[in-house]
């Protein structure tokens, strides 16, 4: 089941003359009366680039699965819905007037899909070698799991962690304490990441990244759609919790590949993204665990960050750092002290 890493890829241009392909490589229409295997769900904000090359690799690349795409931009002003309605016309394009957030968006699409599977796919991904068809026929022979994730690389070749653990305040001390980066192959300290797994055969997980993330109707039909008090992150986090208490399973192959550059949207505001990650977070541990965890986790979080803008401060003053890389770092820590203890949110929810 190894699989072999893909060569080092550009985000910008991660497929050679992507644009060669153009109208015959449109995916088949699906006959009368037959249904769709998987309806593949691209929430976008801002990747044009990122998403023409996805959607032309998700033409070329998919497999022999029979598949419809439906692509909700949440307002972009990079021309990204027009050059989808130009460049791929059989793409269902939905254009929302505001940015709903991913969760929303996510479920807007899913509400119109008329797939046996739902595919949730970032814009920022780059399918490999019939990965989509290799993940159906994973999740068909395992009718227990209602989440399939699959094995990812960063544009450079390099294996990308996509399976994780449930938040829990023990997973994060050993976060805050950089137990977990300092012990990444043991198995108690990289117990949140799973750093300590090398990815080469199918598992039971607890979560699967929301960037390729295979979800089989029925087990949509059970739990419902994705929690939309999640603006960004942490939602596929609660939706494969809420799989699990249901008695699905979440589940991971290597047999199916992708690329996934990372932040592609997430990189244009930083310390939004940064102030998102950890409310969300947050919010489901609320949820998971309690109250009084996440009063615990808030405050874990606020003396961290303090500590870290001292060693920041510290490290400029001695000259360890240049200043750009100072006061980036610094913002990051002070966005997320203010939100840890006054509760200021992200401008872009």
């Amino acid at each position: 089941m190894n699989a072999k890493a893909p060569q080092t890829v550009s985000s910008q241009g991660g497929l050679r003359d992507v644009r060669q392909w153009s109208q015959r490589a449109a995916p088949q229409p699906c006959p009368a009366g037959e249904r769709y295997d998987v309806s593949v769900v691209i929430v976008n904000w801002n990747t044009r680039d990122l998403l023409r090359n996805c959607l032309h690799s998700l033409c070329t690349q998919a497999g022999a699965v029979r598949f419809e795409t439906i692509v909700i931009d949440n307002a972009s002003s990079d021309r990204s819905a027009a050059m989808v309605a130009v460049e791929f016309p059989w793409a269902r394009l939905i254009r929302n007037a505001h940015n709903r957030g991913f969760a929303a968006a996510n479920n807007q699409g899913i509400n119109i899909a008329s797939g046996r599977y739902v595919l949730l796919l970032n814009p920022d991904t780059l399918i490999l070698d019939g990965a989509i068809a290799k993940a159906v026929r994973f999740a068909d022979m395992h009718p227990e799991a209602a989440v399939v994730g699959v094995r990812a690389f960063y544009g450079d070749g390099g294996l990308q962690e996509n399976c994780f653990m449930f938040p829990s305040l023990l997973n994060l001390l050993l976060s805050l304490s950089q137990l977990s980066t300092l012990f990444a192959g043991n198995r108690l300290f990289g117990r949140a990441r799973m750093t300590w797994w090398d990815y080469d055969a199918p598992r039971v997980v607890d979560v699967v990244a929301g960037f390729f993330m295979l979800v089989r109707r029925r087990a949509i039909e059970d739990v419902g759609l994705m929690d939309e008090s999640y603006f960004m992150y942490s939602e596929e986090t609660d939706w494969c919790w809420r799989f699990g208490c249901k008695g699905w399973k979440t589940m991971y192959t290597p047999e199916a590949s992708i690329v996934h550059f990372r932040d592609g949207s997430t990189s244009q505001c930083v310390a939004d993204m940064h102030v998102l990650h950890r409310k969300s977070w947050l919010l489901f541990l609320e949820k998971k665990s309690g109250k009084a965890a996440r009063r615990t986790a808030n405050a874990m979080f606020a003396i961290a960050a303090m500590m870290r803008l001292a060693v920041v401060a510290l490290g400029w003053l001695r000259g360890g750092a240049s200043r750009a890389a100072a006061v980036q770092r610094w913002r990051l820590c002070w966005a997320a002290l203010r939100f840890h203890i006054v509760g200021s949110v992200a401008s872009m929810e």
